[in-house]
């Protein structure tokens, strides 16, 4: 099975006016489905073509050095924006609550000093990348940033649970340049009940999402 592009989980317009339609249908539409094309395309003939997409990028180095940027790129890129979406809602924001905020308090002291940390990672990100929530299997949470569409499955042990895209074509339509306006508005619609199911697959060991199967775990 080559990668496909996942459905969204909620309507095109489902995230207004904190997310505009039209920002969507050329992030999902464009963007996304860019990386989807683009990562068979680099996959073709290297024997992984149906290796699931958290397997591929986990193990990355197995993938033939001649082929392994694009997959980096374009894997990466799938991935990445797969978790973005599910980590979105409508009428979503607010605090997590249960085993992900006594993790939260656990990790960083308290909510307000997770999001502190989550916001300063996006916005002292030079340039393309992303902010990241990641959870290693003993439930610790951990604070990244990374560029372009690298994420921690290539380099660690981490599996990450919340991401926010702080690529300029994310939030131009709504911010232009004005990225910590975007990651305020990025708070209102995180769906922490999709965050939590993320951080209990990452505890147990399974992959976070599945967009081998164009599913999402829930």
């Amino acid at each position: 099975m080559t990668h496909t592009l996942p459905e969204l989980p909620w309507a095109m317009d489902a995230l207004e006016p904190n997310y505009l339609k039209s920002t969507l249908e050329f992030h999902y539409s464009k963007h996304h489905n860019a990386y989807v094309t683009k990562l068979n395309e680099a996959l073709a003939g290297t024997g992984k073509e149906n290796t699931p997409i958290e397997e591929l990028l986990s193990n990355i180095n197995d993938v033939p050095e001649a082929k392994r940027q694009a997959v980096i790129n374009n894997g990466g890129g799938h991935y990445n924006h797969t978790l973005f979406w599910q980590c979105m809602a409508p009428n979503a924001g607010g605090e997590p609550t249960g085993e992900l905020a006594d993790a939260i308090n656990a990790s960083f002291g308290s909510f307000a000093e997770f999001k502190t940390q989550f916001t300063t990672a996006g916005a002292t990100q030079f340039g393309s990348g992303w902010a990241w929530l990641e959870s290693d299997a003993s439930g610790k949470l951990t604070v990244t940033k990374t560029a372009n569409q690298d994420n921690c499955l290539m380099n660690s042990d981490r599996k990450p649970i919340l991401t926010m895209d702080v690529w300029e074509h994310a939030y131009y339509l709504e911010h232009q340049n004005l990225r910590p306006q975007w990651m305020e508005t990025f708070f209102k619609l995180v769906s922490w009940d999709a965050v939590a199911k993320n951080f209990a697959n990452a505890k147990a060991g399974n992959a976070v999402i599945d967009i081998s199967q164009n599913a999402v775990l829930r």
